[in-house]
């Protein structure tokens, strides 16, 4: 056999995805480019690894086999490296780390400094929705995972790092008059969901039934971004994180709409499993997040106070 370490990575972010487009977007590969070294690595078996049912990709029990395997290589030779630099002195190793799609408008800036300090570390961020994020967190995929709901069915670690604040907005284009009541609002204009799973939707959905709004037609989009687009569009009103909207308010993109009960508020938790062994990377991140979450908050997120 020649196969190459290329192409284990390849091969594993493939069984990892069960998607040759998801996984091109991992490796900032083109989509012929993995289709190639799939097909390269393939001819070295004589048993399928993937086989296609209606369109759709799957790893076959051998395939999974050969993933793992090729999750040992990868995690050896990733050793080795660590090594190396651990023994030149440098903090060195990965630092795995899923959050709810919101939270790459927080996470990013409680691991700036301290990549600066340890330019060593290796950096996984995945950023997805709820569900996924307890998902990553119940198979123990990750080291650390970011939330603004802590699962309550698993036995975790939390240190709080900040406010998570949801408001009624909705594009300036709208023109609405401030002795417009919400509620006639969402008569004349469509509810913006986010899709299902999302802590965001879970959230709003809770509120809106809570007050008894009407809703005559919904737009559900896939992410913050084509939500928060949508919405300076104008096409209609939605529920959702002031954390991520400070530039669309700044440049009167956006508004607030006040409302009474509003905002919602919850908390982002950096969370890990109780039972995880924590790698001497994670211990560090996490000493370093326990001395340093103040100092961040006040120096990053200043303005948020003012909402």
């Amino acid at each position: 056999m020649d196969y190459t370490l290329h192409q284990l990575k390849i091969f594993l972010k493939v069984a990892h995805y069960q998607s040759i487009t998801k996984a091109s977007e991992a490796l900032y590969l083109t989509q012929p480019a993995v289709s190639i070294q799939l097909k390269k690595f393939q001819e070295q078996f004589e048993i399928p690894l993937t086989e296609v049912v209606g369109r759709k990709l799957y790893i076959t029990d051998f395939g999974r086999e050969i993933a793992e395997s090729a999750r040992r290589i990868l995690d050896e030779i990733e050793a080795v490296n660590y090594k190396t630099r651990s023994f030149r002195g440098q903090l060195a190793g990965r630092l795995t780390i899923s959050t709810a799609s919101t939270g790459k408008y927080v996470m990013p800036y409680f691991l700036s400094d301290f990549l600066r300090i340890h330019p060593a570390v290796d950096l996984v961020m995945d950023v997805t929705n709820k569900t996924q994020v307890v998902k990553n967190l119940e198979q123990n995929e990750v080291d650390f995972s970011l939330v603004s709901v802590v699962p309550e069915h698993l036995r975790l670690q939390t240190v709080e790092l900040l406010q998570n604040k949801l408001y009624l907005v909705g594009g300036t284009r709208l023109k609405r008059s401030a002795r417009t009541s919400v509620r006639s609002l969402l008569e004349k204009h469509p509810l913006l969901y986010r899709e299902f799973g999302s802590a965001t939707r879970n959230a709003m959905e809770t509120f809106m039934e809570q007050e008894g709004w009407p809703v005559h037609k919904k737009i559900e989009l896939t992410s913050n971004e084509a939500l928060k687009q949508a919405l300076i569009a104008g096409l209609g009103y939605s529920i959702m994180p002031l954390i991520g909207i400070k530039n669309e308010l700044k440049n009167n993109d956006l508004e607030i709409i006040p409302y009474k009960g509003l905002p919602i508020i919850t908390n982002w938790h950096l969370v890990w499993l109780s039972a995880k062994r924590l790698s001497p990377t994670a211990e560090a991140f996490l000493a370093f997040i326990q001395q340093e979450k103040n100092r961040i908050v006040q120096e990053t997120f200043a303005w948020y106070e003012a909402y």
